[in-house]
């Protein structure tokens, strides 16, 4: 049952999720567009407005300069031929212009020459009910006439420059506004992605952490609950039961290992105990060629036991990957490894080179050992009968190597991706009448790991088979083993002289 601390809020699918982020995500940048539309119509709205009143208060001053010029035309001609209908279309012109002056007032409330204006037009008015001798008396306050209404024409324009100028500097500032909300609001979703993000690859790493716990073995006791969509809850829970099925599986593979062990070990006990005592002629003397087959029963007795330990090993890597370092002698190591297979060497009649340079080393002595157990186990297995073997040190700063070589036939080129591997079996044939486990080199492997080296099989000049482990200093300083070689050798020759 799914936990309510992992049901915390969070939408219940996937799907659920995805549409939830894409739809939040979109809705700043759906708000900016809100925004930077109603900012545009506004803007086109006002531009459109000023345009319109810009035309017609520019035809208005315009048709004021027409009329003044008319104006000051017809007193002009009727001072001069004395007609009444020039006074007529005087009259008519006075009218229409202080209607427009008038309108052009509102634009101009504060404007002093529309003010002198509207108190000229009105002495003009006068002009129709004078004589034609009155009226060319008059005609010189046509002169300042007309200049204020130039005047008020080049008010006008200054009037919508400035309108202008300000519709401009208004959409400088709607521009500027728009910049910041667009920085914000595009800084909003990024941080909303990166939220939903997280929100999805949260649970996904989760669950990818939790599978290589699982594949690496180091599951812990209690895991953390998996927060997100119910595909990915569902999905942990699953990893739950299967860590809990995986500890189990684990527990009876244990058992059944030790059972075996012990199954195997009590009879294998009693065929070599009961060989021993055939050896020993407990039960009277053996002829030469009972004491031949004793000798095969009791050698494959004891084959047997190696495989075992090695299976048991095997199993032991697997749960133990922590090294305890030490400083020891590799030359000694070497030679007590030796000593354990001296009696298969000499019926195989292997011909031994084995370095006895001393170099002390920092790393896991019971590791090395049993790399070394498992090569040399391999050259006998595998060597040639009457071959040569060969253990070769050398110390390269902070970098111990060890060759194990051996004689024989070379390892095919097919079997060299998988030597490694647990249980695999090359095409090579084992000499003996027991069969191999296919893991020795695999516990060698995972000995030489444990301790940050390498385990590889490399090429040599002169043997067909080298291998090569590879251990780097697993301590403090590196000891100086070329002067401690020095004070050895030194030390030895002084004894001989002595």
């Amino acid at each position: 049952m799914t936990s309510k601390v992992s049901r915390r809020w969070r939408p219940r699918s996937l799907l659920q999720l995805v549409l939830l982020a894409f739809l939040v995500v979109m809705l700043p940048i759906a708000v900016l567009m809100f925004q930077a539309g109603q900012a545009l119509s506004e803007l086109s709205y006002l531009a459109d407005i000023s345009a319109r009143q810009a035309v017609e208060q520019t035809r208005r001053a315009r048709a004021l300069s027409n009329l003044a010029l008319e104006m000051e035309r017809s007193a002009r001609q009727y001072a001069v031929i004395e007609q009444p209908g020039l006074m007529d279309i005087y009259a008519s012109k006075v009218e229409e212009y202080a209607a427009l002056l008038e309108a052009q007032q509102r634009l101009l409330p504060d404007n002093d020459e529309i003010a002198a204006l509207s108190d000229q037009i009105e002495t003009l008015a006068m002009l129709t009910t004078m004589t034609a001798e009155e009226v060319s008396e008059n005609l010189e306050g046509f002169t300042s006439f007309g200049e204020k209404t130039s005047a008020v024409r080049e008010a006008t324009n200054l009037q919508i420059d400035n309108r202008i100028e300000n519709i401009s500097a208004q959409a400088e500032e709607v521009q500027q506004r728009l910049w910041l909300q667009t920085a914000a609001l595009v800084s909003a979703s990024l941080a909303l992605m990166l939220l939903f993000t997280w929100l999805i690859i949260r649970p996904i790493r989760q669950i990818e952490r939790r599978i290589l716990t699982l594949g690496s073995g180091m599951e812990p006791a209690s895991s953390n609950l998996i927060q997100g969509p119910a595909e990915l809850v569902n999905l942990g829970e699953r990893l739950d039961w299967l860590s809990v099925r995986l500890s189990e599986l684990e527990a009876q593979k244990q058992q059944f290992l030790r059972h075996m062990s012990h199954e195997l070990k009590t009879p294998l006990a009693s065929v070599r105990e009961g060989t021993s005592l055939l050896s020993d002629g407990i039960v009277g003397e053996l002829t030469p060629r009972q004491l031949e087959i004793v000798e095969l029963i009791d050698n494959s007795g004891l084959e047997l036991q190696r495989l075992i330990e090695q299976l048991l090993d095997y199993n032991l890597l697997q749960h133990n990957q922590t090294a305890d370092n030490e400083c020891f002698n590799v030359a000694s190591l070497i030679q007590e490894v030796l000593g354990k297979h001296q009696l298969a060497l000499s019926n195989k009649g292997m011909e031994i080179n084995a370095a006895r340079t001393p170099i002390e080393w920092m790393a896991d002595r019971d590791r090395t050992a049993r790399v070394l157990d498992n090569l040399i186990s391999n050259a006998i297995a595998y060597g040639e009968d009457g071959g040569q073997l060969e253990i070769r040190t050398s110390q390269h700063g902070p970098t111990l190597t060890i060759d194990v070589a051996n004689s024989g036939v070379p390892i095919d080129s097919d079997d060299r991706d998988k030597l490694f591997e647990a249980f695999y079996q090359g095409r090579a044939r084992r000499k003996g009448p027991i069969k191999g486990s296919g893991i020795g080199l695999s516990v060698a492997a995972d000995c030489a790991r444990a301790q940050q080296g390498h385990l590889a099989l490399v090429d040599d000049d002169t043997l067909a088979v080298c291998f090569r482990l590879t251990l780097p200093w697993n301590g403090g300083d590196v000891l100086d083993n070329d002067n401690l070689t020095q004070q050895t050798m030194l030390t030895l020759d002084t004894n001989a002289r002595n």
